[in-house]
């Protein structure tokens, strides 16, 4: 299971990297680390798109070879809880592709923990569906969409460059919020 998230900017066609891509190796990353890296990369690209107008992310998730196991309830509560308080405006579409038969059922039970306006969002791709592809390749340049949700890009995420590049990001932040704290201190003497 994978998933990735993407702004309105890389989402429009012209070609344009992937943001932020998290690949779930079940049984390895416990659920509070996954809600851990998960808010991770909501900050990132909150703080990183503080000019982009609301509802600006596509959230791409690739179930395929998903089970009970490898997302507990508890875990989906968590995600759907802090995205829907502290990150409400974000997402403008969250697409689940390649659903195993089993997620039917617990779609059933976790949709009752959304907001009537976040369920609206959620919408059901099948990557060999010839129907959905069309919809898919509207969205993304399908030469920069990652293969596990129908795309060409076969590159898969290099986890050192990936933390190198959150590593530069994270010291950018903190100089940017360093300096607004000191504009605001100086502001009030």
């Amino acid at each position: 299971m994978s998933f990735l998230l993407k702004t309105r900017s890389e989402s429009d066609k012209p070609k344009s990297p992937s943001s932020e891509e998290l690949q779930q190796k079940q049984g390895r990353v416990s659920g509070k680390e996954q809600i851990k890296h998960f808010v991770y990369l909501l900050e990132s690209l909150a703080m990183n798109s503080a000019d982009e107008q609301e509802e600006h992310v596509t959230w791409l998730i690739d179930l395929r070879g998903w089970s009970i196991s490898s997302t507990p309830l508890s875990t989906s509560r968590e995600s759907m809880h802090i995205v829907q308080n502290y990150y409400p405006g974000i997402i403008a579409v969250a697409i689940l592709s390649n659903t195993p038969r089993i997620f039917e059922s617990f779609w059933k039970i976790i949709k009752h923990f959304l907001e009537a306006k976040m369920s609206e969002k959620v919408k059901f791709l099948y990557t060999n569906n010839p129907e959905n592809h069309k919809i898919v390749s509207e969205m993304f340049d399908m030469d920069l969409l990652e293969t596990a949700f129908g795309g060409r890009n076969s590159i898969t995420i290099d986890i050192d460059n990936y933390a190198e590049r959150m590593r530069r990001s994270d010291l950018a932040r903190g100089v940017l919020i360093i300096q607004t704290d000191i504009n605001l201190i100086s502001r009030h003497h």
